[in-house]
């Protein structure tokens, strides 16, 4: 039993090794890789599990283990959904502005034409 352990360390350290050398720089965490060699090399056991569980960075999902969702997928929450985005060409969105603006520039002159007309009646 105690040699089946040890091979099961030594397997683990040799593992760990290689992928802290094959890891790049960025993909490694709290310390520099060298440092994660060191602790590896002289604490073979506690450095793997260490550098499993905190040095190396793992993917953005996490570690995929491969076991049905439980989740129905009507209990899912709602996705939210991005804002439609404009088709229009620049072109058209500056007519599209251009005739809001007459449109708005139409209005104050037929309110004010109204209320110049409701002025004159009231003083005759």
């Amino acid at each position: 039993m105690p040699f089946l352990f040890t091979l099961i360390t030594i397997a683990l350290m040799v593992y760990a090794l290689v992928d802290i050398i094959r890891r790049d720089d960025s993909q490694v965490r709290f310390m520099p890789k060298f440092v994660w060699l060191l602790l590896v090399i002289l604490l073979p056991l506690i450095g793997s599990v260490l550098w499993f569980a905190i040095g190396r960075e793992y993917p953005e999902g996490g570690i995929q283990l491969g076991r049905p969702s439980r989740r129905d997928a009507s209990a899912a929450p709602p996705v939210a959904t991005a804002p439609p985005a404009d088709v229009r060409s620049t072109e058209q969105q500056i007519a599209d502005l251009d005739r809001e603006i007459e449109e708005w520039r139409l209005r104050q002159e037929i309110e004010k034409r109204k209320k110049e007309r409701g002025e004159g009646v009231s003083d005759d």
